[in-house]
């Protein structure tokens, strides 16, 4: 059957279901739901550097392959820093911008960057390549990233494009009936380390509440997207979402928000916002109007481990960085980005600053491990 290819500068030019039926493990960071709430509350756009082009590929009149991809006129909220290949653009007196960006804005998790129908992924996959490289050529974009892309897919793009990798600390649940069974896994250091900093909590008097989008109301959405900006705002960061973004999502993905919230008396002080998939928990925003001591390691990572272990989930990715995760169970992992550029010029010196970078990345991985407090190696 022909194939009918379209680049959409909305994804609500495609329906969800059709879109959502190539999402695998139920990831709502890569569902219609969860990308569409971004373009239809300002998240993305011109105003942030992310414009949509997202590729299409139909075949008799059926969605069989899609990629989510943006126009980026900047780095900012990729997670995978290129400031200074864009420099060296600059001083050759080349655009490195705009460029084209697959990934899920403002989120290093990882995920489908190449959605297509099962047993189908390596034609369609290249189909999907192709259409962004021409598009790419065509267009005057400097080049195609694909930003932490699903191990499926990893093999793949890594044949077609430099691959640059990283590190993040990720949980991996072995089965465990409860966290008191986590704990007995660690080194006695560790699990009384642990074990003290919840205790604290306790005794601080703050309660602990953990929602989805049924259960969390609209006071409890205010409260959270205020600790996101302050967070923001302490930081001198860009707070890019906001509460419409966050009420359509919970709205729409309702059994696939996990909302923790810390009251301190009637006073609501502190939040963090999770998202679930089938099997995996992706830890991504935090945010608080008070200091209480060991407070975010409970909210951001002890809720989060109880909740994958209550519910079966196999892996939870905090977000990127934080060394400071190991101590309480995440393990180093590894991470991956693929970069294909339309221009030669550069192509001995990327090669040569990858395979640098990733020796470095093993070179740092290997000095964690000792570092790791498990008694017994952890899944990998």
């Amino acid at each position: 059957m022909p194939l009918d290819i379209k680049i959409l500068t909305q994804i609500d030019q495609v329906s969800a279901s059709s879109w959502n039926a190539l999402v695998r493990d139920a990831n709502p960071l890569i569902r219609h739901e969860f990308l569409s709430a971004m373009e239809h509350h300002g998240c993305v756009g011109s105003e942030f550097g992310w414009i949509p082009r997202h590729i299409v590929i139909y075949e008799d009149e059926q969605l069989v392959a899609a990629m989510p991809l943006y126009e980026k006129h900047n780095s900012y909220g990729e997670f995978v820093f290129d400031h200074s290949w864009a420099d060296a653009y600059q001083r050759a007196g080349l655009q490195y911008y705009p460029k084209l960006v697959s990934a899920v804005p403002y989120t290093p998790a990882t995920g489908q960057r190449l959605l297509a129908l099962t047993g189908r992924e390596s034609e369609l996959w290249a189909l999907l390549y192709q259409t962004a490289q021409s598009l790419a050529k065509e267009s005057g974009y400097s080049g195609v990233h694909c930003l932490f892309p699903e191990t499926q897919e990893q093999a793949w793009l890594s044949q077609h494009s430099y691959t640059r990798q990283d590190c993040q600390f990720h949980w991996h649940n072995n089965g465990y009936q409860d966290f008191a069974e986590f704990l007995q896994t660690l080194t006695a250091k560790k699990r009384k380390n642990i074990r003290q900093e919840r205790r604290k909590v306790r005794e601080s008097g703050v309660t602990i509440r953990v929602l989805d989008g049924h259960s969390a109301s609209e006071r409890d959405w205010q409260h959270f997207a205020a600790f996101y900006a302050h967070t923001f705002d302490e930081k001198w960061g860009i707070a890019t979402f906001n509460l419409d973004f966050f009420m359509e999502v919970a709205q729409q993905l309702p059994q696939q928000i996990v909302l923790v919230l810390a009251d301190a008396g009637q006073e609501c002080v502190a939040g963090a916002l999770m998202y679930r998939s089938d099997t995996h928990l992706y830890g991504r925003h935090w945010g608080a109007t008070r200091f209480i001591d060991q407070l975010h390691f409970e909210v951001c990572y002890y809720q989060g481990i109880e909740y994958c272990i209550e519910h079966n989930l196999q892996i939870f990715e905090p977000g990127a960085q934080g060394e400071h995760k190991i101590s309480r169970g995440f393990v180093p992992t590894l991470t991956q980005s693929n970069h294909w550029l339309t221009q030669p010029h550069f192509a001995s010196a990327i090669a040569a600053f990858t395979s640098h970078e990733r020796a470095a990345v093993a070179d740092y991985m290997a000095q964690l491990e000792s570092a790791v407090p498990y008694k017994d190696a952890p899944v990998p």
